[in-house]
């Protein structure tokens, strides 16, 4: 027995005690493989799962260091079956190999006879499956590789695509490192993505994911198919990508709602692409009528379904995943895994923040007491209407108008799900506003005026979660959110970690009110500050107004 920051129990689960000194050292080298699921105070709970293990083993780390790494940090003897299932579970993931055969085209092959034996009888599997070519490799029909990496995941038998890909319309893309200078973990993700030819690169907002992608891009050198959450987003990849790399204005087309460009280098919004007409969509032919080298899937957390479904019959072309966070709310993290490719590269954001390239952060959540009406009007309104009832109290708006009359000086952003909130709170501070009926040139204008200090308050609404570059915002003011989402978390705490010109930190206020479902959805929320090591205060709304913040 030693004195560990972890206890590791035979349940798969991780507990962390945070008041350890060496509670830092294990939190960062059980972050590649453990997902944490509670975050109060002093003991902090994570979870060994498959995919987890299987994310930690296609980006380099083996069951050897996964098991070295908990008998190192933790307090107690470690349940031997516990290291025996670690080593089994990450043992699945390569046993089945796609890959890519001069006689019989694409095959699966094993180094287990029995394992392709297992597979092959499943209801769903078999029809994908052509003919035997011995007892240890099958033909796989390749209109079916996506469908079949998804199914084997399921099945617990994750395959690895070592099956090739087609290099696409040659079209040349070169950085223009004359003038910039690459950062060494953005060269590691683009290195990382190259060598497994399809994945994931999981980078903190502000981190630089587009220098990864055209890193990428010059990797490839081909057409290149870029998918963004809007199109304030594509506007920011194309003027990146023409201070970045040797691409000029013609090369790079927009295909948006606005514009049907089609160019070597075509940047599309999620929006368009999933609009239907007559039942159909429209305009997913973009993926297949083109000969692309590479897509580029921008905050692949948020990928639509439709776009999953697309993705898994156009697996012969390299695709790269780009997110702040793997969470998705809706569990489908394994279609990422499968279908974008497991994560090539990850960094814990405090590492990014030691070096300097993002600004350290302050979080703080600010609780809120709502008045007695306050309290009636939510414990008597419906189950699925009370968390809005407890977002949107004039307590909460008070609060936040006070926050920002303390900020006057700072960049300060105002972030809130519900329009009407918004609205107010724009009308009473007299601070413009963004939100999705906003025009793009106008966005635009308001973002330019932003980041220029000619405005100092911007209220937003959910659409500036995503891909805003707003480098000196140094003040969040969260008053709603999408219930407990850590996705949103992470892209909201990401607006404001630009690191500042004169090297100021970033403060995120987070308003929860008390005794509500508001406080409970926090907690969720706060699970992804705690996992990436930020540290946040709880202080009461009484001390906004004394100005002892």
């Amino acid at each position: 027995m030693s004195d560990g920051p972890l206890i590791v129990q035979s349940d798969k689960t991780l507990l962390l005690d945070i008041d350890h000194p060496q509670s830092t050292d294990a939190r960062r080298a059980i972050a590649p493989f453990a997902e944490l699921e509670k975050s109060p105070e002093h003991i902090h709970t994570y979870r060994l799962t498959s995919l987890g293990l299987w994310n930690a083993r296609a980006a380099g780390h083996d069951a050897e260091s996964v098991i070295d790494t908990l008998l190192k940090y933790s307090r107690y003897a470690v349940p031997h079956s516990l290291l025996v299932d670690i080593a089994e579970t990450m043992g699945r993931y390569g046993r089945l190999r796609l890959e890519s055969h001069p006689v019989h085209g694409l095959i699966l092959i094993t180094t287990d006879a029995a394992v392709l034996q297992e597979v092959a009888r499943s209801k769903k599997i078999a029809p994908m499956l052509g003919e035997r070519v011995d007892s240890e490799s099958i033909i796989i029909h390749p209109s079916q590789r996506g469908h079949l990496k998804q199914a084997l995941l399921k099945l617990g038998w994750p395959a690895e695509d070592f099956a090739g890909y087609v290099d696409g319309q040659s079209h040349e893309i070169s950085l223009k490192e004359d003038t910039w200078k690459m950062r060494d973990y953005q060269k590691l993700a683009a290195e990382g993505f190259w060598h497994g030819g399809s994945g994931v690169v999981v980078l903190p907002c502000g981190a630089g994911k587009t220098i990864v992608g055209a890193a990428s891009m010059a990797h490839v050198k081909a057409t290149t198919l870029i998918l963004v959450t809007n199109t304030v987003a594509a506007r920011q990849w194309r003027d990146e990508l023409l201070a970045r790399t040797t691409l000029t204005e013609d090369e790079i087309g927009e295909y948006s709602g606005a514009k049907k460009e089609i160019r070597p280098v075509t940047i599309a919004t999620y929006q368009v692409m999933t609009t239907r007409k007559k039942g159909l969509y429209a305009h997913l032919d973009l993926f297949d009528n083109h000969d692309w080298g590479l897509i580029i899937y921008d905050e692949v957390h948020l990928l639509p379904a439709p776009i999953f479904r697309f993705t898994a019959d156009i697996q012969s072309r390299r695709r790269l995943g780009l997110t702040a966070t793997l969470v998705r709310e809706d569990g489908m993290e394994g279609e990422v895994f499968s279908l974008i490719g497991p994560k090539r590269f990850d960094v814990p954001w405090k590492e990014i923040e030691a070096q300097g390239y993002i600004a350290p952060a302050d979080c703080v959540e600010v609780r809120v007491t709502l008045t007695e009406h306050e309290r009636l009007t939510y414990a008597t309104a419906e189950q699925e209407n009370r968390y809005r009832a407890a977002a949107t109290t004039a307590t909460k708006k008070n609060v936040a108008i006070a926050l920002a009359h303390h900020h006057s000086e700072d960049q300060v952003l105002i972030i809130g799900q519900y329009i009407d909130q918004i609205d107010e709170l724009s009308a009473e501070l007299g601070v413009p506003i963004i939100k999705g009926e906003t025009p793009i040139k106008e966005r635009e204008l308001l973002f330019g005026q932003f980041r220029r200090g000619e405005i100092k308050c911007l209220v937003v609404s959910k659409v500036a979660n995503f891909s805003i570059d707003l480098p000196e915002a140094s003040i969040a003011i969260q008053i709603s959110g999408t219930f407990g989402s850590r996705q949103e978390e992470a892209q909201r705490l990401g607006r404001i970690l630009r690191p500042k010109s004169d090297g100021r930190g970033a403060r995120f206020y987070s308003l929860v009110a008390r005794d509500t479902v508001d406080q409970d959805f926090a907690q969720n929320r706060q699970r992804f500050l705690a996992e990436q090591g930020y540290s946040y205060r709880i202080i009461d709304a009484d001390d906004v107004y004394s100005g002892q913040i």
